[in-house]
């Protein structure tokens, strides 16, 4: 599947809004405390769909035809690799420093033990789009996508098997506290969870139809989704209730944006990304998040985090800013 049917299947996930405004490499965010986002270079034209790190200086970056990059400097410089595919990479997963995955569409999932260096692709029995991935072991890891698809492995990818979702909606994120107590989110409102290592997967109550792009838990009780149009969603209670936390469009806004990813470096410091390079924070566990400061020309839809001082968001047109936040 190509970038233009992928645009076509998330719909507004991909919707290229550039910021009219001139980005320069380095800025200080008025928030508090301060946030320091640096524009790093990639010199790729593609979209990246997928960041992470490792820790400080080592991380992946994946997306549009096969694109595949790693730095071990913390981003100061990019090095392109062979993914061995030209699908559309939408997710990248690395278990420790050599042995990582990458997802993407009709149905490639790929397998990297020498820290990305070479990849080998693991057949599927699918062809849907894969978006999602998350392992919380060594040996335990899922995959979600197209369809309702949700796939398991339980010795480290070596097998997999599709575990039964009980939805068509397509399922764009996943993550799993332990091996047993997982959330995996994605359209027309859909959040499923399992307390039994996938065995089950139940449906929970959003309020919403609205799409979902990610999902992340700070613990057992506490979590958030995110989705097209500003849609927040906070849950207190393991997801057995969804309370409605929609941003608001604010004073400068004429278009509610997309908010592609969310993550939380402790209970009380969350980070959102979405559409035209637009990032929130909260500093007292959600209670409120900041204005959307944007902090790209373009939309992003990555974000990762090292530690609770620096993080990475990845985006349209090759962008990957670097995100250090203050005390």
């Amino acid at each position: 599947m190509g970038i233009g049917s992928y645009r076509v299947g998330m719909r507004t996930i991909l919707c290229a809004c550039l910021a009219v405004v001139l980005f320069m490499p380095a800025v200080v965010l008025s928030a508090e405390p301060p946030v320091l986002a640096t524009l790093q270079k990639t010199n790729t034209p593609m979209t990246l769909m997928a960041v992470q790190f490792k820790d400080a200086k080592l991380g992946w970056a994946v997306g549009s035809g096969g694109a595949l990059f790693s730095t071990t400097d913390g981003g100061k410089k990019w090095k392109k690799q062979t993914s061995g595919t030209s699908a559309l990479l939408t997710g990248v997963y690395f278990i420790d420093q050599k042995t990582g995955w990458v997802t993407g569409a009709a149905g490639t999932l790929r397998q990297s033990v020498n820290g990305g260096e070479s990849w080998t692709g693991r057949p599927l029995e699918t062809q849907q789009p894969l978006y999602g991935i998350h392992f919380p072991s060594a040996t335990d890891g899922w995959v979600v996508g197209g369809g309702g698809t949700i796939l398991h492995t339980a010795d480290g990818g070596a097998h997999w098997a599709e575990q039964a979702s009980g939805t068509s909606a397509a399922l764009y994120a996943v993550q799993f506290l332990d091996a047993q107590r997982g959330t995996a989110v994605g359209a027309l409102g859909t959040v499923l969870a399992t307390r039994d290592g996938g065995r089950t997967w139940m449906p929970q109550v959003s309020q919403g139809a609205v799409t979902l792009f990610d999902v992340y838990f700070t613990d057992e009780s506490t979590g958030w989704a995110v989705g097209n149009a500003g849609a927040l969603f906070q849950t207190n209670d393991g997801g057995a209730k969804w309370v409605d936390r929609t941003l608001p469009c604010g004073k400068t806004c004429t278009k509610v944006i997309d908010l592609l990813k969310v993550r939380f470096t402790s209970p009380q410091e969350g980070w959102i990304v979405g559409e035209r390079g637009m990032m929130y924070r909260t500093t007292d566990a959600g209670y409120s998040w900041s204005d959307g400061t944007p902090i790209a020309p373009v939309s992003l839809f990555g974000l990762t985090f090292s530690d609770a001082a620096h993080g990475w968001a990845s985006g349209e047109n090759g962008t990957v800013v670097h995100l250090q936040a203050g005390k």
